[in-house]
C-alpha cells in the first residue's frame, strides 16, 4: 500500500511522537509592569477560535539526519526575543467572582517543542497534488484547542512540531491566536529560521509586545462573565474538504488585467484583490447557488499603518474583518472587474475612527469570533493570511521550504487561506477548504483551474 493510499484512513498513525519538551527562554531584563500584557479587544475577540497553524515542508538535510537539539536551541533563542511567547494565559476575577480579565503573564514558563517521526510520508505525498493529505494535520501540535483552552488549563500558548518524513521535514507550530496574529507568526518563524541557519538575527525593528489601547479604552478590559469558558461556543465542525492551488505571477498579473479592465478608471484592483475574486465567482458555481442567494466576502485587513499609534512590528492582534456582499446571480453576471471593485471597496472603506468606535464598543458589550457562525450556510468565503508574509524565507540552513501548508485550525466550509507562492516576483497560492462536493465541482471548473499551476 503507498503513503498515498495509507493517509486516507487512520492518517495519524503515520506519525509518532518521539519527545516533548517545555522550551524556556532566557529571562530577559523587563520592568515590573511589562509582566502582565493586558488583553485588547483584537485579542479578546479572537479566544474562541483554534490556535494559528501553519508550517513548512524543507528537503532533508545532508547527511540525512535533522539535529533536533540544534533547532530546539535555536528556538529558545528566538524566544529570548518572543519572551512573553514562553508565557500563559491568566483568568483574573473581578467584582466579586463575577466578572473576569484575561491576561499574558510573562512568566517563563516555556513554549512546547515537540519531536516525531513519519517515515511513510513523503514530500511528494505533500507537495506533490492539490489535494491536501489529512495526514498533515497530524504535524501540527494543540489541534481543535481553543484560545480560552490555555487560559483555563494552563497550556502552553505557542507549541512547535518538528517531524521527520521519508525524504523531508515538516516543521509546524500553533500559536494562541489571542496572543498574536499572522504578522507576529511569521515573525517568530522568521526569526527562529535565521538563527538557527547561523543568523546573528538583526532583524529590525525588534517586536514591540506591549498592548495597543485607544485613549478611551479601560485597562484592563473587564468581561461580563463568571468563568472564561461561559464565552466559547464548540460548534459542530463542518465535514470539508482542502486543496493547495497556487498561481504564478503571470497568471496573477492576467487576472489583474482583465480585472482592472473591467472596472471604473478610478479603481485600481489589486493582484490579491483580483485573485480573491476569481476564487469567489469560482466556489459560487462550484456550490451551485442560485441566483438570488446572498453571499458574502469576509477577508482582514491590517491596522499596522491604518491606525495612528501602532508600529509596524507590534506583536499583538492588529487585524480586523470587513465584508464584501452580493448576490451569487450579480458574482457570476458581472464579472471579475466587478466582483474585485466589491472588495476594493470594503478595503477602501476602512477608517481609523470607524475603528476606534467599534474598540469603544466592544470594550461595553463583548462580541467574540466562531469561525463556524462564518459558514452561514455554504454561502460565505473568507479569507485569512497574507501573501506578503515571508514564508519562502524560512531557510533553516539547509535549503528554503519546498511547500506550506496549514493545520486543521479553523477550516469551516468556505475558509480560504492565502500564501506567498514559491515564486518570487507576485506568485500566490490558496488553500481552500469547502464542502466535499462543492470541491469537486472546483477542481472540475475550467475557468477557475485555467490559471492554476499544477504540481510537478
Amino acid at each position: 500500500m503507498s503513503s498515498k493510499e495509507q493517509m486516507g484512513t487512520g492518517a495519524a498513525e503515520l506519525v509518532r511522537i518521539v519527545s516533548r519538551r517545555m522550551i524556556k527562554p532566557p529571562p530577559p531584563p523587563f520592568s515590573e509592569e511589562a509582566v502582565n500584557i493586558h488583553l485588547t479587544p483584537w485579542d479578546l475577540c479572537l479566544i474562541t477560535v483554534d490556535y494559528i497553524q501553519k508550517g513548512i515542508l524543507l528537503p532533508k538535510p545532508p547527511g540525512g539526519g535533522v539535529v533536533v537539539d540544534t533547532l530546539a536551541s535555536s528556538f529558545a533563542r528566538a524566544l529570548g526575543k518572543f519572551y512573553p511567547f514562553a508565557g500563559r494565559l491568566v483568568v483574573e476575577h473581578h467584582d466579586g467572582g463575577t466578572t473576569t480579565a484575561v491576561l499574558l503573564k510573562c512568566t517563563g514558563e516555556g513554549a512546547e517543542f515537540i519531536h516525531a517521526v513519519a517515515p511513510g510520508v513523503a514530500a511528494a505525498d505533500i507537495a506533490g497534488s492539490i489535494h491536501t493529505p489529512s495526514v498533515v494535520w497530524a504535524f501540527f501540535p494543540l489541534n481543535h484547542v481553543l484560545g480560552a483552552d490555555a487560559a483555563t488549563e494552563s497550556l502552553p500558548v505557542l507549541s512547535a512540531q518538528v517531524t521527520e518524513l521519508a525524504d523531508g521535514v515538516f516543521i509546524g507550530m500553533s500559536l494562541n491566536h489571542s496572543v498574536g496574529d499572522g504578522t507576529a507568526f511569521w515573525e517568530f518563524f522568521n526569526t527562529w529560521s535565521e538563527i538557527n541557519r547561523g543568523g546573528i538575527d538583526l532583524r529590525w525593528p525588534a517586536p514591540v509586545h506591549q498592548r495597543f489601547f485607544m485613549n478611551s479604552s479601560p485597562v484592563p478590559i473587564i468581561l461580563p462573565f463568571s468563568k472564561l469558558q461561559d464565552v466559547v461556543l464548540r460548534l459542530e465542525r463542518p465535514t470539508v474538504q482542502e486543496c493547495f492551488f497556487t498561481f504564478s505571477a503571470a497568471s496573477i498579473q492576467k487576472l489583474k488585467a482583465r480585472a482592472n479592465s473591467e472596472t471604473p478608471a478610478a479603481v485600481t484592483i489589486s493582484s490579491l484583490q483580483a485573485l480573491l475574486a476569481h476564487l469567489w465567482r469560482a466556489v459560487s458555481r462550484a456550490r451551485r447557488l442560485p441566483p438570488e442567494q446572498e453571499t458574502s466576502y469576509s477577508l482582514l485587513i491590517g491596522c499596522r499603518g491604518r491606525v495612528k499609534g501602532i508600529p509596524q512590528a507590534y506583536m499583538g492582534n492588529a487585524v480586523v474583518f470587513a465584508k464584501a456582499s452580493s448576490t451569487a446571480g450579480e458574482i457570476l453576471g458581472k464579472g471579475l472587474g466587478w466582483t474585485a471593485w466589491q472588495l476594493n471597496r470594503v478595503v477602501a472603506s476602512f477608517d481609523e475612527a470607524g475603528m476606534a468606535n467599534w474598540l469603544d464598543r466592544w470594550t461595553k458589550k463583548p462580541d467574540f469570533l466562531y469561525a463556524g457562525a462564518k459558514s452561514l450556510g455554504g454561502a460565505a468565503v473568507t479569507t485569512g493570511s497574507s501573501p506578503r508574509f515571508d514564508v519562502f524565507g524560512n531557510d533553516f540552513g539547509w535549503g528554503k521550504p519546498v511547500a506550506v501548508r496549514s493545520g486543521c485550525g479553523n477550516k469551516i466550509d468556505g475558509k480560504a487561506t492565502v500564501f506567498e507562492g514559491p515564486e518570487r516576483g507576485g506568485s500566490m497560492s490558496l488553500e481552500v477548504c469547502i464542502a466535499p462536493d462543492a470541491l469537486r465541482r472546483l477542481v472540475a471548473d475550467e475557468e477557475f483551474m485555467d490559471a492554476v499551476s499544477m504540481p510537478m
